[in-house]
């Protein structure tokens, strides 16, 4: 069973999602037979690229107010905080275009080495506090997965996953997604948003048993009563 899972890289949702998924596929019986794919969705893609705001400025355009920001945040950090991610700095914090590390996450993912990435993407970014929207910076951070720095550095300077996030981004919206996370199960079941885990490991228990039941309705005539001849 596949789940697709599309995130943007900078959304304190999206890595509290994904960490909630993995929360439930530890409790999953089948979670050895579950494929996770990461896919690209980002939240501003229009964002001019090397330059970078502070998250408190990015939201004040947006129309919310200090108080608003502050509840905002501080809600978000203490669920991650509360679920074991901490730190998780959501607030003082970098905002700006990621469409560099959506694209070196699309390189890594045909390099055997997606989930890895992306994992190392969310910490370095919500845990660290490390820019992940410079050449250089996901470079050191290809590396540290294993990955190699001069296929990284080719990979982004070529700008030849440009058109795969864009085309990823777009997927999402058709199957029915209007932000992230945004997780979509063997493209049957769709969930949004960060749902708490429970919630997560039900969908995928009834995804499991719909998924068993149209295998064995797929199943040859074998073994048991014989035909009428």
């Amino acid at each position: 069973m596949q789940i697709e899972v599309w995130s943007d890289i900078i959304c304190p949702w999206c890595g509290l999602g994904l960490h909630r998924l993995r929360a439930a596929l530890a409790r999953f019986e089948h979670a050895a037979e579950i494929e996770v794919v990461h896919r690209s969705f980002q939240l501003d893609e229009r964002a001019p690229e090397g330059q970078t705001e502070s998250v408190r400025s990015m939201l004040l355009k947006k129309g919310l107010s200090d108080p608003q920001i502050d509840s905002v945040t501080a809600r978000v950090a203490a669920l991650a905080a509360e679920e074991g991610l901490a730190p998780y700095h959501v607030l003082d914090n970098q905002v700006g275009n990621t469409s560099l590390a959506h694209e070196l996450a699309a390189w890594a993912t045909e390099q055997g080495r997606g989930s890895a990435l992306w994992d190392r993407l969310f910490v370095a970014y919500f845990g660290e506090k490390k820019s992940v929207f410079e050449l250089d910076a996901l470079v050191e951070l290809a590396t540290s997965v294993g990955l190699d720095a001069d296929g990284a550095r080719q990979a982004l300077t070529s700008r030849r996953y440009a058109k795969q996030v864009r085309n990823e981004a777009r997927e999402a919206g058709q199957l029915g997604a209007s932000g992230v996370p945004f997780f979509v199960i063997d493209r049957k079941f769709a969930i949004g948003g960060a749902q708490p885990a429970p919630v997560l490991l039900q969908a995928l228990s009834e995804a499991w048993q719909e998924r068993a039941k149209l295998t064995a309705a797929a199943q040859p005539e074998s073994a048991g009563e014989p035909k009428s001849s």
